[in-house]
């Protein structure tokens, strides 16, 4: 067993570089209230640096698990400095290919029978090769061409070694540095290692999201062959093509880039919302083209779904970004599982919230309709200013990650990378818009449910106000507070009409900006209902 294998040499390994790391932190942090801020601020970033090119040194040491960790972590960035994210971010998922020997013993232990007897023909030498597996190329005896995917012999014992150092180092840290929310991050990196585990989990998706996307024109994803398949071994039909990032060949092919790029965010707005069960790894590497521009998608080890709650919270969201409601913004939040529990996280979670607003309405430049035509400061900006003031302690016990915001995050970013390498000019936003469009209407029940639904929350709102302000009148006249005032309740009932009459012009006002928005949208009959409504509304006003 090669030295990198053994469970105390990777113990010993991970924990020198942590423990390297950490003191290295402490020992600055010391200095600084000997040397000052300033001195502090001038050696913060390169030691970052430093630090981040000795966690990959180690990384790419160890290999296993430890790659597929490095690579979510750069993902879920908001626990870690910002000079850590580029070099996780370049960690490539490789590692050297096993001998044939461990390949041939690990198919026979799952499909009993060696390689030479399964298949008309097997190559041993892999055609790619990652942390947990490598792929061969083979023929059936029918004389299909297929890839026989097969997890690396002795992974799981790998496995369990690495998440078992993963879990005490991030205990270690959060005990170490008083940090909330590092055992959350340790149970979402653990759920989604053990998914790519999981080949029979990987062949369940690819079925389901074939079946997705039958009606998607030129768009394959490999049969996969159960009679050849296992836990640990997968076997699916070979798709010849390039990588999609390979534009040289697209070219050559006569393949026009911004039609393949439609297709593209066409499927994933097809998975993602109509059907929330979508791929979450789309890389250039398990995105193929054949030569006459169907596109091929691979490697379905990481899927992900949009629970309920996640759904409904990014509705929310939404809607309540749109109406600048800050309290309507914590309760989507919090519904779609990103803030933690308890006031204070609600507390930083405005601050946050104020400061996003503030950085996209007045410190974002927009030159264009495309994100090559956005510009900002990354460095001097308010959200930075507030990063920086409330540090990593503050951002870590306030905001936490679920798996499925990783996964949508990373499946977003990695599309937009591509969009920008194959045609900068191309707007995905004009792909996304009818699918979010008609999302948030079905999540309404229809357009006119929309209104419906924005009316209901407006009157109520209006409506419960007078009588929460007779509440605190009586309370006032019971004596359960410091202020005494004689006249509550004609004053209670002064309020409550006045408040009754207002509600009618905010309602008729909501109802205004509805049919605006739905007129926008091309709904003209709603808005035609939504404005009929408003006018009603301020005649009642009117005549009250």
């Amino acid at each position: 067993m090669q030295k990198i294998y053994s469970p105390a040499y990777r113990v010993r390994r991970a924990y020198a570089t942590a423990l390297r790391v950490t003191f290295s932190y402490l020992w600055l942090g010391w200095m600084r209230r000997l040397r000052g801020r300033r001195w502090y601020e001038r050696r913060i970033g390169p030691l970052h640096i430093r630090n981040a090119e000795r966690v990959k040194k180690t990384i790419l040491e160890l290999k296993g698990l430890f790659i597929k960790v490095g690579q979510l972590l750069s993902i879920m960035s908001n626990f870690l400095p910002e000079a850590f994210q580029k070099p996780l971010e370049a960690l490539q998922d490789r590692m050297p290919a096993q001998p044939y020997e461990a390949v041939r013993k690990r198919i026979l232990e799952e499909l009993g029978k060696t390689p030479e007897e399964l298949f008309a023909f097997f190559n041993p030498e892999p055609i790619a090769t990652a942390s947990i597996g490598q792929a061969h190329r083979a023929r059936l005896h029918d004389g299909t061409e297929v890839v026989v995917k097969v997890q690396h012999y002795g992974i799981e014992g790998v496995a369990a070694v690495d998440l078992d150092i993963i879990q005490r180092l991030t205990k270690l840290g959060a005990w170490f540095f008083d940090i909330k929310g590092m055992d959350y991050l340790y149970t979402q990196i653990r759920k989604m290692i053990e998914e790519e585990l999981d080949f029979d989990n990987e062949a369940r998706a690819m079925t389901q999201i074939a079946a997705q996307l039958s009606g998607e024109s030129k768009i394959k994803i490999p049969f996969v062959h159960p009679e050849y398949s296992t836990g640990r071994v997968m076997t699916t039909t070979f798709h010849a093509g390039v990588k999609i990032t390979e534009t040289e060949q697209l070219d050559a092919w006569g393949i026009e880039r911004r039609e393949l790029l439609g297709r593209l965010f066409q499927a994933w707005c097809q998975m993602v919302f109509r059907d929330g069960y979508y791929h979450a790894d789309p890389h250039p590497g398990n995105l193929l083209v054949e030569p006459d521009g169907t596109l091929v998608l691979l490697d379905f080890g990481a899927t992900a779904t949009l629970p309920p709650n996640m759904r409904e919270g990014i509705t929310e969201l939404i809607e309540a970004a749109v109406k600048n409601n800050q309290e309507e913004m914590i309760d989507a939040c919090r519904k779609i599982g990103l803030i933690a529990d308890g006031p204070d996280a609600e507390r930083m979670a405005k601050r946050m919230i104020n400061a996003m607003r503030n950085f996209i309405q007045n410190e974002v430049e927009f030159e264009g309709l495309n994100f090559r035509d956005i510009k900002v400061n990354p460095f001097n900006n308010s959200l930075a200013d507030l990063i920086r003031d409330i540090g990593f302690r503050g951002i870590s016990s306030t905001v936490q990650v679920p798996k499925e915001y990783v996964l949508l995050n990373r499946t977003i970013t990695l599309l937009l990378g591509i969009s920008n390498s194959l045609d900068p000019g191309f707007n995905p936003l004009e792909v996304v818009r009818p699918f979010m469009r008609d999302y948030i209407l079905k999540k309404q029940g229809g357009s006119l449910g929309y209104i419906r639904n924005v009316a209901k929350r407006t009157l109520m709102g209006a409506i419960s106000l007078p009588d929460e302000v007779q509440r605190t009148l009586r309370k006032v006249r019971a004596g359960d507070t410091e202020v005494r005032q004689p006249d509550t309740e004609r004053a209670a009932k002064l309020i409550a009409k006045s408040l009754r009459k207002l509600s009618y012009a905010v309602l008729a006002a909501a109802l205004t900006g509805a049919g605006a928005y739905a007129h926008a949208t091309g709904l003209y009959e709603a808005a035609r209902y939504a404005w009929i409504g408003a006018a009603c509304l301020g005649v009642l006003a009117v005549w009250r």
